[in-house]
């Protein structure tokens, strides 16, 4: 069973090494950087930097969907009829709103540590626990965005007439069927430029992460910046990586609100 789990991670492993942007046969760096500092192999820091590329591009794309979940059910709270699930989400926000993301970070890294060091050493493990960093990153970063996310989404609630979920109940349809059928397709329509623009955000809320010793962009770069003494080309190539990570984003932004308006035309 080992042996085919190894056999799918080399696998995963040579898929991406082949359609890697950077350092892939037809990559960037391969193809215009062979013999600078950007090199791929030892001749370079081109592997390097195209791993934080990787890195950074999957911890915000595995923090979207966290947060998105959580803020969806947290703005459904705040317009909750239940005043303590009101009071619950309006704390949650005001919480993870007003703390800086940084320090957020450390909580989320270093408290789970000790909550998992605690809980293992009460079933009578004394081993040392460490916390995958990635995971500490994602969490941390996906409560902070779902905070922002909920106050975004409680907004375009509130932009939809009362009329649509009359109108749902009246054909019959429960709640659920509702706001799946009714409500949700408008609620993605008003809320993408606001959901736009927290995931820009949160593209450069990822750099936090270098604190905590995930190799990203910001890591990766500055470690070869210290190490070549060549601190303005490594963090020139930061920016550059992040700009096209933020140019990609909007173009799927715009295409996305684009079918948004086709879709809402087509009615």
């Amino acid at each position: 069973m080992s042996g085919f789990f190894a056999a799918i991670v080399e696998a995963v492993s040579a898929f991406l090494g082949i359609i890697d942007p950077l350092c892939g046969p037809i990559g960037i760096f391969n193809l215009f950087a062979g013999n600078t500092l950007l090199a791929c192999g030892d001749a370079g820091w081109g592997d390097e930097i195209a791993l934080g590329f990787l890195v950074t591009a999957s911890l915000a794309i595995a923090t979207l969907p966290v947060g998105l979940f959580f803020g969806f059910f947290i703005a459904l709270a705040k317009q909750s009829e239940e005043r303590s699930l009101r009071l619950s989400a309006n704390i949650y926000t005001t919480l993870f709103r007003g703390l800086p993301e940084l320090l957020t970070l450390f909580i989320v890294y270093y408290g789970l540590q000790i909550l998992v060091q605690n809980l293992m050493a009460a079933v009578g493990y004394d081993g040392a626990v460490e916390i995958n960093a990635f995971f500490a990153g994602m969490i941390a970063l996906g409560v902070v965005f779902s905070a922002y996310c909920s106050e975004v989404l409680l907004s375009a609630f509130k932009a939809i007439p009362r009329g649509q979920y009359e109108a749902g109940y009246a054909l019959g349809l429960h709640k659920g069927r509702t706001m799946r059928l009714i409500v949700l397709p408008q609620l993605i329509r008003v809320a993408l430029p606001g959901l736009g623009n927290l995931w820009m955000a949160l593209l450069k809320d990822t750099a936090l992460v270098s604190v905590i010793g995930l190799p990203d962009i910001l890591r990766q770069t500055s470690v070869a910046a210290r190490v070549t003494k060549e601190a303005f080309e490594f963090y020139a190539i930061a920016c550059l990586l992040f700009l096209v990570l933020a140019f990609l984003s909007s173009l799927v932004f715009s295409s996305i609100e684009s079918w948004a308006k086709r879709s809402e035309a087509a009615r």
